[in-house]
């Protein structure tokens, strides 16, 4: 399912326009990114809770040249499915 797909389900479940769908699932994503850009956690419960992880510094290797290269630490999301949604899948 794309973008698209999930504002016409989120339309149609709701029983609203796909133009309000879209705000709605914008202003969500919005929502969720700024959280985590603070370094906050987002908990929907029963669904899922998204965070922010640290990679750590590390070193790689150039597939084309065979030399290591540094790989930069980094932050990352990460999503932790929550019971209802892993029963839901099972």
């Amino acid at each position: 399912m794309n973008k698209t797909e999930l504002i016409e389900e989120i339309a149609k479940s709701a029983d609203i326009t796909k133009a309000s769908a879209t705000r709605a699932l914008d202003a969500m994503i919005i929502a969720v990114t700024e959280s985590l850009k603070k370094n906050d956690s987002v908990t929907l419960v029963g669904f899922g809770t998204f965070t922010v992880g640290d990679r750590a510094a590390r070193t790689g290797r150039d597939p084309r040249t065979k030399e290591p290269i540094k790989i930069k630490a980094a932050k990352v999301p990460k999503f932790k499915a929550g019971k209802a949604l892993k029963d839901a899948v099972n």
